[in-house]
């Protein structure tokens, strides 16, 4: 009678043994010939070095500057040469009427300073008027109406600081008067400046 192997799968012992007889006989074959022929076995370390290249993104930021006409920025340079004017009027009304309420000038002194605030006043309303803006640009032309009507009260103001000053009460039409050439004259400065301001941040 035959014998049956109980294990369905015998490689399962026979290959191991052979892969270890073919390790074993390749570690014996090398070695004899290392040593017959005085070759000196060398294990070689591989190291495999890994470079990161870093890659950095510039950001440019490109700014466009605006090139305003000519005739554009001669009327702003003609604007802000008035502010200058109107500061100076202010000023010298505000040291008359100071010197007045002082006591350090006459009557017919003081009466001859705000009377040439009143020539000096409509010599600016002309300035103001006239050449104005080019109209070509209707914002300026807009913005110049008001300054117009800025400088027409400034005037207007000059006139009634000499009335109050002629006046018989106790100075209340002068300082009325002086009340609003100074409110005036503040708008008339601070609206050139925002038109120069709202030109050259465009």
């Amino acid at each position: 009678m035959e014998t049956f192997n109980s294990d369905p799968k015998p490689g399962r012992i026979v290959l191991p043994l052979v892969l270890i007889g073919m390790i074993a006989t390749t570690y014996t074959f090398i070695n004899r010939v290392a040593t017959n022929n005085d070759l000196e076995i060398v294990t070689e370390d591989t190291t495999v070095t890994t470079t990161e290249e870093l890659v950095t993104e510039e950001t440019t930021t490109s700014t466009t500057t605006t090139t305003l006409p000519e005739n554009y920025v001669a009327y702003l340079e003609e604007i802000t040469a008035e502010k200058i004017q109107a500061t100076e009027l202010g000023k010298k009304v505000l040291e008359a009427n100071q010197n007045w309420d002082d006591k350090t000038v006459t009557y017919q002194e003081a009466k001859q300073e705000f009377a040439a605030f009143i020539e000096d006043a409509e010599e600016f309303v002309v300035t103001v008027t006239d050449p104005g803006p080019p109209n070509e640009y209707a914002n300026l032309v807009t913005s110049h109406e008001e300054l117009k009507t800025l400088v027409n009260l400034i005037a207007a103001d000059t006139v009634e600081l000499l009335a109050g000053l002629e006046s018989s009460d106790k100075g209340e039409q002068r300082a009325a008067a002086l009340d609003s050439f100074n409110k005036n004259l503040d708008q008339f400065i601070k609206r050139v400046e925002e038109i120069v301001a709202a030109a050259t941040s465009s």
